[in-house]
């Protein structure tokens, strides 16, 4: 189901995924060799706050389990929600940064994959073609489709490239909660 939001609505959800993405860029001015994760989640920490919001994972989750930083951040082979640490980036990871917000009582939420320096000709068709998976699905959130036909352009994207997705993770809508509907696998 698709919870419908008001133009005032948007309008908030709006200004927290501006801050999201505006956050998510501080992060990537300082993606370098040497940088430990636990670094780069104290810089995202800082800019959130500056910016007169909270950190949307933080404190998320049950709780004797709550999730304790800012961002999640996932190296190399780690597929996602990875937990900052004293692991210190090397030149040729693929760094994975997902970060939220929260705004005002709205959520932002968003993410990227980079690399750090120079990285292997596997490594770069994966990123292209993750983006180009992105976009894919992007084109078919029109009026008319079904979720389904997004999801089924990411997945003919990546596995005409050779790659597999990842089944058990999904995208999914932001609002007054962190995740909300509609969830969009990357595959159907």
């Amino acid at each position: 189901m698709v919870i419908l939001k008001s133009l005032e609505e948007i309008k908030y959800i709006r200004k927290s995924c501006k801050l999201a993405a505006s956050a998510l860029n501080k992060i990537l001015e300082n993606i370098k060799e040497g940088i430990t994760t636990l670094e780069l989640d104290r810089i995202a920490e800082d800019y959130i706050l500056k910016h007169g919001a909270k950190p949307a994972f933080k404190g998320y989750g049950i709780e004797k389990n709550k999730f304790q930083h800012s961002i999640c951040i996932s190296i190399n082979e780690e597929v996602v929600h990875g937990i900052p640490g004293r692991r210190r980036l090397r030149e040729g990871d693929i760094v994975s940064i997902d970060i939220g917000t929260n705004l005002e009582g709205y959520y932002g939420d968003t993410a990227i994959t980079v690399p750090v320096g120079r990285i292997g000709p596997k490594e770069q068709k994966l990123l292209e073609v993750t983006k180009k998976s992105l976009f894919k699905g992007i084109e078919k959130a029109i009026i008319g489709n079904r979720l389904g036909d997004i999801s089924f352009a990411i997945q003919e994207t990546v596995e005409k490239s050779y790659f597999s997705v990842v089944r058990e993770y999904v995208g999914h809508g932001v609002g007054c909660y962190l995740h909300e509907e509609p969830q969009i696998p990357n595959y159907g």
